[in-house]
């Protein structure tokens, strides 16, 4: 698996693949792949000639007292993933690579920032349209894939893309969970045995709110109160947030109605963990 450090490596790579009249798909990683992102890279692969993974744990979507440090890395085993999941290449920045001296440059958004992680986070979704939109200038890819574990992130980056007109189709991917249905995330590896038994109180808690909009109901208010019912029984969870919001403002919505997103965000110990569902009614 070939890996490549500067954006003038990528950009010639490209140009080949280009001069061949090869299609691109993109996918953006912080690294640490699990089956998640190689679901992501799957997808692009059978969508597109080639397939460019980033792998870069972006400094400036972490605030202060975040994990930026203690975030996991492995690049052999990235590598590795990359490979079985039929990616052609990596494209591992440093830093100073992104963000060159004296940067000053950003993609800020607002709306769809607003609520969710973005009430508590309040520079991480600069930082992450900054770096995406980076790598689609750098890339120029035909398609890139998001998964929607990060609903938020999802509906912010399809956003900037239409604001912005970026010439690149977004394509949302399904959350990948494992067999007892944990979202997965590379933020799991922080969790003890213990931990990691509580965390599933977040699908479980998340299945009860979609029993009910099947069932008929309507009422987001009553959905979030099934939901953060469920999250209380569990002791070790510490709820941050459960939320209704239509999909593509994520603005609150009093009625489950169109496109919903329901998402929750709850520390099990030291950790922050995320899960959501989207209906379409």
């Amino acid at each position: 698996m070939k890996v490549v450090k500067t954006v003038k490596e990528v950009r010639e790579i490209v140009a080949g693949w280009r001069k061949e009249g090869l299609t691109v798909g993109l996918v953006p990683t912080m690294g640490f792949l699990h089956e998640g992102h190689q679901s992501l890279i799957r997808k692009s692969a059978s969508q597109n000639d080639r397939t460019l993974v980033s792998v870069f744990v972006n400094p400036i979507q972490f605030g202060p007292n975040e994990d930026l440090e203690a975030y996991p890395r492995d690049l052999n085993r990235d590598m590795e993933k990359v490979e079985e999941a039929g990616g052609n290449l990596i494209f591992n920045p440093e830093p100073a690579e992104m963000y060159p001296g004296h940067f000053t440059s950003f993609i800020d958004t607002t709306e769809t920032t607003e609520l969710l992680c973005g009430a508590v986070r309040p520079v991480h979704f600069r930082g992450v349209c900054t770096v995406v939109g980076k790598l689609f200038n750098i890339v120029c890819p035909d398609r890139a894939y998001f998964g929607q574990k990060d609903a938020q992130q999802l509906a912010t980056v399809k956003r900037f893309v239409r604001d912005l007109n970026f010439p690149v189709e977004i394509v949302p991917c399904p959350i990948v969970r494992e067999d007892d249905g944990l979202a997965k995330s590379s933020r799991n590896t922080y969790l003890n045995a213990d931990e990691r038994q509580a965390a599933l109180v977040l699908s479980k808690s998340l299945k009860l709110g979609k029993q009910a909009i099947e069932a008929g109901e309507r009422d987001a208010q009553k959905v979030i109160d099934i939901i953060r019912k469920n999250l209380e029984t569990e002791p070790m969870a510490r709820i941050d947030y459960v939320e209704v919001v239509d999909f593509e403002n994520i603005q609150r919505t009093a009625r489950i109605e169109g496109e919903v997103l329901v998402a929750i965000a709850v520390y099990i110990g030291k950790t922050r963990l995320i899960d959501n569902f989207i209906v379409n009614i």
